[in-house]
């Protein structure tokens, strides 16, 4: 009589790792997947606060509104960005002008992450990004774009004259973009 023999044959064993191995990937690749689109969307908000922040401003600031932008649009990359010869911070007083002349230099030292350094280069803010402000008789739009992580296809497509207008055509262009009105 043959002798029954119970427990898994090596094939068995072999065949359970290849399987489990594919699912360890097919999860590692999620995995990547989520991280990427997670941070893609913490770009997204952080343009979002970019906008709203300068708009914000430019309402409060109202009388000088024309200064911010153009019809054409104001482009805005932080690039030259040099503080202005007075601080409007505090108790201190400033005249309209110089007000706006404050609220671009802040605006513009945040999204680039000039308060955020690490061995001198800043971390912070949005890469490559590039800001523009227009404002025109009954709407001010304000875009911002940037350097997105993936490629994507058709990054201008159903956006208005201003995005196309305003940063670098790439594929990794991302847009944000905010139409309003200031009285």
């Amino acid at each position: 009589m043959p002798v029954k023999r119970n427990g898994f044959s090596l094939i068995e064993v072999m065949v359970s790792l290849v399987i489990l191995t594919v699912g360890l990937i097919g999860i590692f690749n999620l995995h990547i997947v989520a991280k990427r689109g997670s941070f893609e969307s913490f770009q997204q908000t952080q343009a979002s606060y970019y906008a709203n922040d300068i708009i914000n401003r430019m309402r409060l600031n109202a009388s000088e509104l024309v200064a911010y932008g153009s019809a054409t649009g104001t482009k805005y990359t932080g690039t030259s960005l040099t503080a202005p010869s007075k601080s409007c911070t505090g108790a201190t007083l400033c005249t309209p002008g110089e007000l706006q002349l404050w609220d671009v230099y802040e605006w513009q030292a945040s999204f680039i992450g000039e308060s955020e350094k690490e061995s001198g280069s800043n971390v912070g803010g949005l890469p490559s990004v590039e800001s523009c402000i227009f404002v025109k008789p009954q709407e001010v739009v304000v875009v911002i774009t940037w350097k997105g992580v993936r490629k994507s296809s058709g990054f201008e497509e159903g956006y208005s004259d201003e995005v196309k207008g305003c940063g670098n055509k790439t594929n990794k262009k991302r847009i944000f973009e905010v139409k309003t009105a200031i009285f």
